[in-house]
């Protein structure tokens, strides 16, 4: 079953930024990861405010999507977003197919 990322992001200073979003997808594609939304346009109906980004990834597995963050390339390329943006970063199972 396939599982996703589902990251927002408030981003504090975009140029250090850049050094994140220049490692990350080295690390996804690593773990078979594949991008389906990266921080196009966006709005929230209900709960939070919209933050400036919304990135979606998609995983074979959920094993797998724990594995890419847990991984080193991973956690160095986070070690880069740490100090210029805030994310919360969720983990979740798609459903099986009819």
């Amino acid at each position: 079953m396939k599982a996703y990322w589902i990251a927002h992001v408030d981003i504090a200073d975009a140029e250090h930024y850049s050094q994140y979003t220049q490692r990350t997808p080295q690390a996804i594609a690593a773990f078979g990861g594949k991008f389906l939304a990266r921080g196009g346009r966006s709005e929230a109906l209900e709960g939070r405010q919209t933050p400036q980004r919304t990135v979606i990834i998609e995983f074979e597995s959920y094993e797998t999507a724990v594995a890419c963050y847990r991984s080193a390339a991973y956690q160095e390329a986070k070690s880069y977003r740490e100090d210029w943006a805030r994310a919360e970063i969720i983990i979740v199972e798609g459903i099986n197919p009819i």
